[in-house]
Formats: structure tokens, sequence, C-alpha cells
């Protein structure tokens, strides 16, 4: 029974492998080649037909060939994958590519751009939690009308800018006393409880305030609260273009819709926070209908002993496991490490 079994996992173990090297249907002689004449073409034959029984293989056509089903790969993924150790040209270019001296956003947009490219699949970053930003300094400075630059400086080397519309127009003295006011009293406070203050100030009655305190309730309710940055950065949508020529058109465009709006991708990230290590979806597993003939590998990343957000690919489930899962573990190791300066 044992043997039985060994054969089975071997016939498994050699489609699985020639099907993500290839592509094609894996025939019994093919296999039979693959496992050096240990078993003839008639025995295997007789194996495929049991793995098929049980799900693990399926016949995309008339053809003698087969393919593996989901099931087939995560058996293959959990028991047989043995995982090789990144290149040392592709660690060198993750390195190079995260360096501490950007900012975060940059080495989130570059953990993407890097995912995709050694991958050949869509690389997809969460960007970190602006919530656990932390103030240095904020500056006002007056635009056309009612209009307003905001210049922020988080974790010490973070700059953003970003424009803010006010209920009336305020002086450049007002403004620059609104931002004296907030340096002096929230600097180095998160973001989050700058505007949990805030709103909690709006809700006293504005006629006893001086002036001061009513443009320092507007213009940084308006400043803080205001999301510039996109939730996650996706790169290399176009690597996965080859599963239209699989028939999987429409399987695709609903793909894409979902890098568009990304809303569906964020909470399958989100699902992943609190998970150690990498971790592997493969077509239904993930809940999303649009993935079911895609693999998502992911893993989080931090900052310290604090998760800030998850890094994954996604691609066709015909991957090759082996290289992409530590590849996707090093990038997050390498994003973590470029990210210690701005705890």
């Amino acid at each position: 029974m044992r043997h039985k079994r060994n054969r089975a996992e071997e016939v498994l173990k050699a489609l699985v492998e020639r099907y993500i090297e290839d592509g094609e249907p894996v025939g019994s002689r093919v296999i039979a080649d693959v496992m050096s004449g240990s078993a003839s073409p008639a025995t295997i034959r007789n194996v495929m037909a049991e793995l098929e029984n049980r799900g693990l293989i399926r016949s995309p056509h008339t053809s003698a060939g087969r393919v593996p089903t989901a099931l087939g790969y995560r058996l293959f993924v959990d028991t047989m994958l043995t995982v090789a150790p990144p290149e040392a040209a592709n660690v060198d270019q993750v390195r190079r590519r995260l360096v501490p001296d950007k900012t975060p956003q940059e080495l989130v947009e570059a953990a993407s751009q890097v995912l995709s490219d050694l991958t050949s699949m869509a690389g997809i970053v969460m960007v970190p939690k602006q919530d656990r930003a932390s103030l240095r300094q904020v500056e006002f400075l007056p635009l056309e009308g009612t209009r307003v630059l905001v210049i922020l400086v988080l974790n010490d080397r973070e700059v953003q800018n970003r424009i803010i519309t006010t209920e009336r127009r305020y002086s450049e003295s007002e403004l620059q006393q609104a931002a004296n006011y907030l340096n002096r009293h929230y600097m180095g406070a998160e973001l989050v409880a700058i505007r949990d203050r805030i709103v909690s100030a709006m809700k006293d009655d504005k006629t006893h305030m001086d002036s001061l305190m009513q443009t320092v309730i507007e213009v940084a309710s308006a400043s803080f609260s205001q999301q510039d940055q996109p939730e996650c950065v996706v790169s290399g949508q176009s690597h996965l273009l080859g599963m239209a020529d699989q028939g999987g058109v429409d399987r695709l465009k609903d793909l894409f819709e979902a890098f568009q709006h990304k809303r569906d991708l964020l909470h399958l990230m989100d699902s992943c926070v609190s998970a150690q290590g990498v971790q592997i979806f493969i077509g239904q597993e993930s809940g999303y209908k649009m993935l079911d003939e895609c693999s998502v590998i992911s893993s989080p990343y931090g900052n310290g002993d604090e998760v800030l957000g998850v890094l994954a690919v996604i691609g066709p489930t015909r991957i090759p496991y082996q290289k992409v899962i530590p590849m996707v573990d090093l990038t997050a190791k390498i994003l973590s490490a470029a990210l210690k300066p701005f705890k």
C-alpha cells in the first residue's frame, strides 16, 4: 500500500513539474521518461486514472494528456515542493532597488515593480497604514481663493504635499499661526491621534473658541483626514495577458477590473496581515471568483515587530512555485529592513 502511494506521489510530482515547465498536457510516456523507466507507461496510465478519480488531475480535452487541478497543485505545494534559494543576482537586484534612503511610498512602489520583474507576474504591495505616520512638521501656504497648500513632514523624512479647500479664505499670517500651533502641540504625535483630537474639538461650540483655534481645527481636520495615497500599488498586470490565450478572456477582464478598483484585492491582502510568513492561495482558495484560475503568494512585511502591510504576486496556477515563494519571502524581508529607519 505504501509503495502504491509513493508511486502516485511520484507520478503527480512529475506531472505537475512538467506542466509548470512547458504548459502542455502531460501524457504517460512523458512521465515514464521523467521517472527514468521505473514504471511502464501502462502502469502510469493506471496511476493517472486514480489521480483523476481523486480530483488531482484532469483532462483539458480529448488528448491523453492531463493537467493538474487546484487540488493537485495544493498537494504538490504542501508535500512535494522543494523550494530553491533565490539566485544571487536576484537577491542583489532586490537589495539595490529597496534601499533605506527612499520614502515608504517609494519603497512600496519599488517592491511592487521588482516582484513583478523577477517573477513575471503581477506584483501587489499594500501601502503602510498612514495612521501610523507621525507628524514632524506642517506648513500651510495660501493659494487662489479658498485653496491651501499643505506641506507635511512625516516620520522625519517623508514629505507629502496636499491641496485642501477651506470654508473661507485665510491670510498667510493666520495659516502661519495655525501651523505654529500644530507644530508646537502635536509634533511627534501619530496622525490618527491628531485627527481624533481635532474631531473632538470640532464637536465643541465654536463660538467659544478664539479665531486661532477655529483656523487650526478647519485646516488641520481637512489636512489630516485626506488620504491622497493609494491603498495598494500594482505592477506588471500585463504579465497575465497570457491567460487570455488559454480561453480565460472573461476571467482576465474581471481580474483587470479588480486591479483597477483594488477593493477585493485589499480585502484579500488584509486577511493576510496576521499571517506568519508566506501564504499561498491556489484557485478558489482565495474566495474571489476573478482569482479562480490564479495563484496568490503573499507575505506580511513590517517594521520590527509591527506588521505594516502585505505584499504578494498574482499569476496563473501554473507558476514555478519553488522559485516564486522564496522571492516573495525575500522581498518582504528586504522591504522590512529598508523601512526600519522610519520606525
